[in-house]
């Protein structure tokens, strides 16, 4: 692209998207005089998902804003708590997030994944279907058009991606109400409902059972109880802090 220049400023957390600007935190890009502001910040590497207020000269501007040579552009973050307005806050999870899936279905949060890669365009397309929003690492994918709402994930390490999505979003939570296999609603069971899940063992020392009302899985309070209950309190009190 050939034409005036615009001088774009990123804010320091959205550097890691602009190996270009890394060194500075600003770049200069050319205009055309119809691409808008916000197909020139991905264009630099970053997804609208992760902007907040875009600022030209001084004042802000929408995303359809058309830049002209000269300006200034400074591109701020998504502010935190972020709102998603217009539907109950729900999570679509890409194929590489299993494990943030399950601790945020322990949690109680509605959260949607499938263990198969159903491709970018039908989770973009199942992410304005159902008002979820689509969490990834995927940049491309994040840049769809079709996408109803969507969240980069930072980290690679399943603890501080869901420190990332409490602080981000601070989701509702309900621990223990979700199946951690298929996102159902778990209901109180008797030991004789869930008698043929249970082996010998966990039949004579356990009586407090829970099953998925989706897809029948049973709960009790196994060996990794302890392990879960510490992830729901460390969430729970992070989110009561926040």
């Amino acid at each position: 692209m050939n034409g005036p220049e615009i001088h774009v400023e990123f804010a320091p957390e959205l550097h890691l998207f602009v190996p270009r600007a890394r060194a500075t935190g600003a770049a200069r890009t050319a205009t055309d005089g119809v691409s808008t502001l916000g197909h020139l910040v991905e264009s630099l590497g970053v997804p609208l998902t992760e902007v907040g207020a875009l600022l030209v000269d001084g004042r802000e501007v929408p995303a359809g804003h058309i830049p002209a040579g000269g300006e200034s552009v400074r591109v701020q973050p998504v502010q935190h708590p972020q709102r998603v307005p217009g539907a109950p806050l729900r999570f679509l999870l890409d194929v590489h997030l299993g494990t943030l899936a399950r601790r945020l279905r322990l949690l109680g949060v509605d959260t949607a994944y499938e263990s198969t890669d159903l491709g970018d365009p039908a989770l973009a397309a199942l992410s304005a279907a159902e008002k979820r929003v689509l969490l990834s690492r995927d940049r491309g994918l994040l840049r769809r058009r079709e996408l109803w709402a969507g969240a980069y994930v930072y980290s690679t390490r399943p603890e501080e991606q869901l420190q990332e999505v409490l602080d981000r979003f601070r989701p509702e939570l309900s621990p223990w109400t979700r199946c951690t296999a298929c996102n159902g609603l778990l209901r109180a069971a008797t030991k004789d409902e869930v008698a043929e899940q249970l082996k010998g063992g966990t039949q004579r020392s356990y009586d407090v059972f829970a099953q998925c009302t989706a897809c029948g899985r049973a709960y009790w309070r196994g060996a990794h109880h302890e392990q879960l209950e510490a992830i729901v309190e460390r969430a729970v009190s992070r989110t009561r802090d926040a």
